[in-house]
């Protein structure tokens, strides 16, 4: 299951309008949800676009606006929309989504017509082709920071991760001696008297995975003197390590390449915002306002 994109919202926009009401262009939306959308699982209702707003209500106001350009909803007064003669021909029950897009709604196609249109084009508001870009960016860059991180030296890659972890918010740290430390990387301090300690273990592999004996090692120099422990690697965890890690007394959190470079981007460490791009929308609030 997945959500309705942006264009598959104009029939039931039109359907909830097709009775001439003047209804509250909020409202529509919680109205569309509520009829055609209620039933999808609370997981995708909640998805949000990148700049924090609801996705379903994103595409459904896309539509509404959609559907305005082309003549078949209107705005009789501040805030509020109203199907139209050229709405009201269209018969939601009778016409099929594609008849809706073809024949009726063309103000979407590009100037150039022969410029093919791919799929996420065809069927994607410009919000979603604004996060499918970003999601594009952030994909290559996670790839090109895992590389990287690869080939760096074993050292630094484990500074690396001990300042990750006080970028996230974790006390401060001691790297251990690289020598005789028992397979620990670095110490965490959760609290400002050391009386809570994390062992950190950081493996940097190319294609090698972390093994059960890796695992059995790190607990093994946890033992007596913490119970809880992080093992990160730039590659991932075979299936012996990982129920190693889950069966033990300890409580052990597994950080493969995937999961690592996620945080890295996150807490903004070996990466750098380059650019700020500004979207406005409509200030509806400023609208409503009776005092305007």
């Amino acid at each position: 299951m997945e959500l309705p994109k942006f264009n598959e919202t104009f029939l039931p926009i039109l359907e909830v309008l097709k009775d001439d009401e003047i209804i509250k262009g909020r409202e529509l939306v919680r109205i569309v949800v509520e009829q055609f959308y209620a039933d999808l699982p609370q997981d995708l209702l909640e998805q949000t676009t990148k700049s924090g707003d609801r996705l379903i209500e994103n595409r459904i106001a896309w539509g509404k606006s959609y559907l305005k350009k082309g003549g078949l909803v209107h705005y009789p007064q501040r805030g509020y929309v109203q199907i139209t003669d050229k709405g009201k021909s269209i018969k939601p029950e009778k016409v099929s989504l594609d008849d809706l897009q073809s024949n009726v709604i063309t103000f979407y196609e590009p100037e150039n017509k022969s410029v093919s249109k791919t799929k996420i084009e065809a069927d994607a508001s410009p919000q979603d082709l604004i996060d499918s870009g970003f999601e594009q960016i952030e994909r290559e860059i996670k790839d090109e920071l895992l590389s990287k991180l690869k080939e760096v030296d074993p050292y630094a890659f484990e500074k690396m991760i001990l300042r990750l972890l006080k970028k996230m918010g974790y006390g401060d740290f001691i790297e251990t001696a690289k020598s005789g430390d028992g397979g620990i990387d670095g110490i965490i301090n959760e609290d400002q008297l050391g009386l809570e300690k994390i062992y950190i273990q950081a493996k940097r592999y190319s294609e090698n995975k972390v093994r059960e004996t890796d695992i059995r090692n790190f607990i093994g120099a946890m033992s007596g003197d913490t119970t809880k422990g992080i093992f990160v690697t730039t590659s991932s965890f075979d299936e012996k390590a990982k129920v190693k890690a889950r069966d033990a007394h300890h409580k052990i959190i597994l950080l493969d390449g995937s999961k690592l470079v996620d945080l890295m981007h996150k807490f903004n460490v070996g990466v750098q915002t380059k650019s700020y791009y500004e979207v406005k929308v409509i200030d509806n609030d400023f609208f409503d306002s009776e005092e305007i």
